[in-house]
């Protein structure tokens, strides 16, 4: 099978599962789960295109209970070892410099997906590429009780590493799906980041919404013909008074004084 390349051919799911099998998927799975440098992998389409070639006897490599068993265990491991990365590294991940493969943007943004959903972040966020990634090591950081982060770790790695793959499989039945398989793979790819595009957006808003409230306050944000600069003095005759000019009857008591 023959699918359209959605980038460098290194990220084309069809290109990286004929070079390097189930090894290399469940290496990519490991790595997107819960590595920092793995948050750019094709997960959601490679999961799919898995399950669609394994059912249609295309890519002979294992049944499909083991693969997806595989893949389940792997995705768990994944986020394991990113949970214990951030309990380790601790509050300094915020301070990290931004490098080629690390942006405090992806940083905050999972803080920020964690703060909002709590323990059920780890399940809902194996669906948001990026966040995924970075999503257990904030949970390592915050230092989630760990009992929590086991329950809803399985939950989401199974949700998502079999929930995928079978979905692929199971479309792949699909003569519709079989003969469009490019159409389907760039629409998975396009709903995998509709939530990021989603969260950009909110972020833009909340910052213009920042900025505005910031001008606001420092003034810049006064009516036109405001004058903040009013002289002293001026002021001072003006309060003695109600025309701007000095009391007629205090200009008398001093003259007779």
């Amino acid at each position: 099978m023959t699918t359209l390349a959605l980038g460098p051919s290194w990220l084309d799911p069809d290109f990286l599962l004929n070079k390097f099998g189930l090894i290399g998927l469940l290496i990519i799975v490991f790595a997107e789960s819960g590595l920092l440098i793995g948050f750019f992998l094709p997960g959601d389409s490679l999961l799919f295109t898995m399950g669609l070639l394994v059912a249609t006897g295309k890519l002979d490599t294992a049944p499909l209970w083991l693969v997806c068993t595989l893949v389940c265990l792997a995705a768990i491991l994944g986020d394991q070892a990113g949970y214990l990365f951030g309990r380790k590294v601790g509050p300094a991940l915020f301070n990290r410099p931004d490098s080629r493969l690390f942006k405090q943007e992806n940083v905050a943004k999972a803080h920020e997906f964690f703060e909002k959903h709590g323990p059920k972040s780890l399940v809902l966020a194996r669906f948001v590429p990026i966040v995924r990634t970075f999503t257990p090591i904030i949970a390592g950081v915050s230092k989630m009780n760990y009992r929590s982060f086991i329950t809803f770790n399985v939950l989401g790695g199974v949700l998502w590493g079999a929930g995928v793959t079978l979905l692929g499989a199971w479309l792949g039945q699909i003569e519709f799906v079989h003969k469009n398989i490019e159409a389907i793979l760039i629409l998975i790819v396009l709903i995998s980041v509709v939530p990021i595009i989603i969260e950009f957006l909110r972020a833009r808003s909340k910052s213009k919404k920042a900025v505005a409230a910031t001008d606001t306050a420092t003034g810049t944000g006064k009516a036109p013909g405001t004058d903040t600069h009013t002289d002293k003095p001026t002021q001072a005759l003006r309060q003695a008074s109600p025309h701007g000019q000095p009391d007629q009857q205090q200009r008398g008591r001093h003259a007779k004084r």
